[in-house]
């Protein structure tokens, strides 16, 4: 055999995998149990695991490698490698030498990281032959034979017999591979006959027993070169473990695994960096694509506020290195004005761009407050204010206001103006997105709006995320019209942007806009099948089922092209594999016909549909069947009974709303039987199709039956087997049930869904309906659903108490409630009630019968005043429709005055502290009805609140109202101390009293109610009354004026549990 050949053989079938040499006196190394990917160690346990970990690696199997030198650790791979070749009986062919350092073992890419550890912290052992201290011996004593033949191979090299220097070389490394000499030789001599791959191959062999940290370097850039990624790390771990300091060599390694899509070593090696160089910005931004690319969004997040953190207490005063970034993605920015070639040119500046991205990363983990601090303490640092703290105290944006926005201050906020500071808009987007996300809409709409006054084309990706944003919140109006501004230019405009306007508008209601942008995508992007599928669902609600059914049809037959497509791709692939392997040529195969799936769906037959039919009656009865026999446990509370009754229930709610001719949405025809079908909300377009077929069938048999004269006169009143009045009773059960679970939202849905069916269109259905929502409302503390539903009740039942009386029992006491009460247009409401009563009373009123109420004169002439057109159009629409359906004939038309509309209305002033136009209301309802004694303690009330104003031009005079209406509601009431309302009057005089000023009159009353109370109690333990009211306030008055102890004693035994 060419002895030439044999060598070169001989050293290039390495292993893969290194395996243990033959050889007993080869080491092993062995393998750390500490992975070390952990960033946040405290000092004490990051030396104790770096140092346990320098102890486990640099150990053997037998024990005895404690304290081996890294040049031994390195000389034992150069054995391994040497035994894995000594093994290998078939000499491998130079496809070979390509694949050497491709995939290294895990051992080896633990150990790198570990030594990565040492070099980064320099906490550990000092161990000699690192580039300090005694060299390590660079080989054995080698015989005289082997430095003969070292000798002549050397002449051979010199006289420029390669070949015959190769041979002798090969010799002498078969007799003692740790000759050094030899594969240095041996590498020049395949250098100087141009076979570059050889010689760095042999070249690292040789490395192993040099030691040379630059040499490894070098050859690490060599293999880098050469395209040998994995060998160049393979160099740059040894590299590292002979020389720490060598940050280049660490850099690289980081670099080149990053480039190789080794995201963990690369991200290892990085963070090994970040904790020699703490902060780093350069570090940090190569690191920070690594840890998004992972998904570890934390660690990210925490290494950059650690960094803010470093930056702003080191630098207090704050520092701008460069002027402010325009750049509107920091992810899209070229890291190669920022990351230095050189490690050595480390410790950047703590930048704007650093800040926006802490904030992005606060956003993207749904951590807002965090966000929106950031970025007011980050810009306020850049400015050089970080001390002007204060700014931290307001819950808004102040701080960085535009000139010429003018805030309505309140009371806290008032000690603190308008900041004006100038302010990034990318760090005022990011503020935008934080408040929007967080709720605080105000805030987020004037940020935005900033925003929004730039170019669109220049600052294009800001209005895109604003928009979405908008669109994530529901905030539906603004969005659309971003996405409007994006899609009127066409450098700007995309299909997402397009959609999403459609979206926008089918959400607000306007479903024909939707529909003709949904049009224009199609026509501009026929494939895409999304838009095909929103407009059929437009075309289905809007009731033209064939238009939607063809768009199915047609994403279906995409859906089906696509995947035939994908395995023809696959086949032909495939058959192009065997090609390239065979030694004949492969006749490429097709399919022999066209597959059944890519034909045009057909229509279903008749029978079919009636079969469909039949399966969802069934299915109807059996589920109708658990309802019942689960009623009663769930009722009592059973947990399992009432998941599964719910599930049931929702199933049978589902399958009642689905059915289209049960509702408004074409006419308000009553419901004649149906044999369609609805798919549920995420249904695929194979159920899409089918439902939309049985629509159209059902469509045909009615057109028939409408022939007929018997069947017009004729209604069914039942669906799938049960009557609608047990539906209805169902919706409402479920929707309690819904409510109690806190899923209101659902309860709200499917009841207004409800209120447009044809078969719940009378004034009975409507009513129940109403009172249901209303009741769900109060339960869920959704008042201002509470006030809708009475408000329309109350439209219904004009000149009817009883429903302003339930209404307020509803609201009861409360903040929320009290926003509703004191709501602008409900005011209006309540005042044109108020006004149309007086006018009935009067003659003046005229009853039209297409709105079935009675209307002022002005409204009948077609001049409607003012107030009458801010109606919100409550006197037509859906309940004009109706009352027309209930009973024929004008209504009863009131023959004297009402005193509870100018008493709810002469409230409602009260809580919005507009006392003299309550005086006037409430004077009113006192006329009209002078013995009620909540007339006379609203009067009262408005009386003193007046009185307290600065505007009041006679205090006393109100004051002496105030007690002259107080008297007569406490002759009213009850005078004596056994009345049951006694001590609801001692309350109401302290009160009176109490804010007025007149705290010892205000104690003798509120006195008088805790010994009024305690008598009762000695009958009923549980008769509390108003005896905590007057407690706690007793004890605010014992406060104020210093008797702590007697505020400490009403507390005990009136305050405490």
């Amino acid at each position: 055999m060419n002895p030439s050949k044999g060598i070169f053989l001989y050293f290039i079938s390495i292993s893969r995998v290194f395996i243990s040499c033959e050889d007993e006196n080869e080491v092993e190394i062995v393998e750390s149990s500490s992975s070390g990917s952990e960033y946040e160690l405290s000092s004490a346990e990051e030396t104790e695991s770096i140092a346990t970990e320098s102890i486990e690696e640099d150990g053997d199997v037998q024990g005895s490698g404690e304290g081996m030198p890294v040049e031994t650790q390195i000389e034992g791979d150069f054995d391994r490698l040497i035994g894995s070749i000594r093994g290998t009986d078939d000499l491998a062919s130079s496809a070979t030498l390509s694949k050497i350092w491709d995939a290294p073992s895990n051992a080896e890419a633990e150990e790198q990281f570990q030594a990565d550890l040492r070099a980064a912290s320099g906490i550990g052992r000092k161990r000699k032959g690192r580039g300090q201290g005694r060299r390590h011996r660079t080989g054995p004593v080698l015989s005289h034979q082997v430095r003969a033949l070292i000798g002549e191979g050397n002449s051979a090299y010199v006289d420029g017999n390669l070949q015959e220097a190769i041979r002798i070389m090969t010799e002498v490394i078969r007799i003692e591979p740790r000759a050094a000499s030899a594969w240095s030789v041996l590498a020049t001599c395949y250098r100087e006959m141009s076979e570059p791959t050889k010689a760095l191959q042999v070249a690292i062999m040789g490395a192993h027993l040099r030691h040379d940290p630059d040499e490894w370097h070098e050859l690490a850039r060599q293999s880098r070169d050469a395209g040998q990624a994995q060998q160049a790390l393979y160099c740059l771990a040894k590299t590292m473990r002979l020389d720490p300091t060598n940050f280049d060599a660490i850099w690289d390694r980081a670099s080149l695994a990053k480039e190789v899509g080794d995201l963990p070593a690369a991200r290892n090696s990085y963070l090994a960096m970040l904790k020699r160089f703490p902060h780093d910005t350069g570090i940090l931004t190569e690191l920070r694509h690594i840890l998004i690319e992972s998904g570890d969004l934390k660690l990210c997040a925490k290494l950059y506020q650690d960094a803010f953190d470093h930056f702003t207490s080191t630098y207090p005063e704050g520092k701008v290195s460069e002027p402010v970034s325009k750049v509107i993605d920091p992810a899209l920015t070229s890291t190669a004005d920022v990351i230095p070639e050189t490690p050595q040119a480390f410790f950047g500046e703590f930048s704007l761009m650093d800040i926006l991205v802490l904030a992005d990363l606060y956003n993207s983990l749904g951590w807002y407050d965090r966000c929106i601090k950031t970025i007011r303490a980050g810009c306020r640092w850049s400015q050089c204010r970080s001390k002007q703290k204060y700014w931290d105290t307001c819950p808004d944006d102040r701080e960085y206001d535009v000139e010429g926005f003018v805030r309505s201050d309140d009371e806290d906020n008032l000690a603190i103006k308008q900041g004006f500071y100038p302010l990034d808009i990318n760090a005022r987007h990011r503020l935008a997105i934080a408040r929007l996300k967080l709720g605080d809409f105000a805030e987020g709409r004037m940020h935005a709006n900033i925003i929004l006054i730039e170019d669109v084309v220049e600052f294009s990706p800001l209005f895109a995320e604003i928009a979405d944003t908008f669109f994530e919140c529901a905030l539906y109006s603004e969005a659309r019209t971003i996405y409007e501004m994006l899609g009127s230019d066409a450098t700007t405009s995309s299909i997402h942007v397009l959609m999403q306007a459609a979206e926008c508008r089918r959400n607000l209601g306007e479903t024909n806009d939707a529909a003709e942008i949904y049009e224009h995508i199609i026509d501009a992007d026929p494939s895409n099948d999304e838009a095909k599928m929103k407009l059929a669902e437009i075309y289905e609600n809007s009731g033209q089922p064939r238009k939607a059914l063809d768009l199915v049809y047609q994403v279906i037959n995409s859906r089906k092209r696509r995947i035939g497509g994908t395995k023809d791709g696959d086949a032909q692939d495939d058959g192009e594999e065997i090609a390239a392997v065979s030694l004949f040529t492969e006749r490429k195969r097709g399919r022999a016909k066209q597959s059944s799936s890519s034909k045009t769906r057909t229509s279903m037959s008749r029978q079919h549909l009636i079969e469909l039919e039949r399966e969802k009656d069934r299915v109807v009865a059996e589920c109708y069947e658990q309802l019942l026999q689960l009623q009663d446990p769930m009722r009592h509370g059973d947990t399992n009974a009432e998941n599964e009754w719910l599930a049931n229930a929702e199933k049978l709610i589902e399958m009642f709303r689905e059915t289209r001719s049960l509702f408004v949405s074409r006419s308000a025809k009553p419901f004649r039987g149906t044999i369609s079908a609805r798919h549920k909300k995420k249904d695929d377009e194979e159920e899409m199709a089918s439902r939309l077929e049985m629509e159209i069938e059902h469509e045909k048999e009615e057109r028939e039956m409408r022939k007929s004269e018997q069947h017009r006169s004729s209604e069914v009143m039942h669906f799938r087997g049960i009557h609608f009045d047990e539906w209805l009773s169902l919706a409402m059960e479920y929707a309690f049930l819904l409510t109690r679970r806190d899923r209101f939202e659902e309860a709200d849905d499917v009841l207004r869904h409800l209120m447009l069916s044809t078969v719940y269109s009378s004034q009975k259905f409507q009513d129940t309906l109403r009172l249901t929502l209303a009741t769900c409302a109060v339960h869920a503390r959704e008042f201002e659903t509470t006030l809708e539903m009475f408000r329309r009740l109350m439209l219904n039942y004009q000149f009817n108490n009883e429903l302003i009386r339930l209404f307020f029992a509803n609201l009861a006491s409360g903040l929320s409630q009290t926003d509703q009460v004191i709501n602008n247009s409900f005011q209006k409401f309540v005042l044109r009630e108020m006004r149309t009563h007086a006018n009935a009373v009067e003659g003046k009123a005229h009853w039209l019968a297409a709105k079935r109420r009675f209307m002022s004169g002005q409204f009948v002439t077609g001049k409607p005043g003012a107030d009458e057109v801010d109606d919100d159009n409550d006197s037509g629409g859906e309940g004009a429709e109706l009352l027309n359906e209930s009973e024929d004939g004008e209504s009863v038309k009131p023959k004297r005055s009402n005193p509870v509309l100018p008493t709810l209305y002469g409230q409602s002033l009260i809580l919005a502290r507009s006392y003299q136009g309550a005086l006037f209301y409430l004077l009113h309802a006192y006329d009209y009805f002078p013995n009620d004694p909540l007339i006379c303690m609203t009067l009262a009330i408005s009386s003193l609140g007046r009185a307290m104003q600065r505007q009041s031009d006679n205090r006393n005079f109100l004051i002496t109202q105030a007690m002259s209406f107080m008297t007569k509601y406490r002759v009213l009431r009850g005078p004596g101390e056994s009345d049951p309302h006694a001590d609801e009057i001692e309350y109401n005089y302290g009160r009176a009293f109490h804010q007025i000023g007149l705290l010892s009159y205000a104690v003798k009353h509120y006195e008088r109610v805790l010994d009024i109370v305690k008598k009762r109690q000695a009958s009923d333990k549980n008769d509390v009354g108003v005896s905590r009211e007057a407690a706690y306030n007793l004890c605010l008055i014992y406060v104020t004026t210093g008797a702590t102890h007697l505020a400490k004693a009403v507390t005990q035994r009136w305050l405490s549990i």
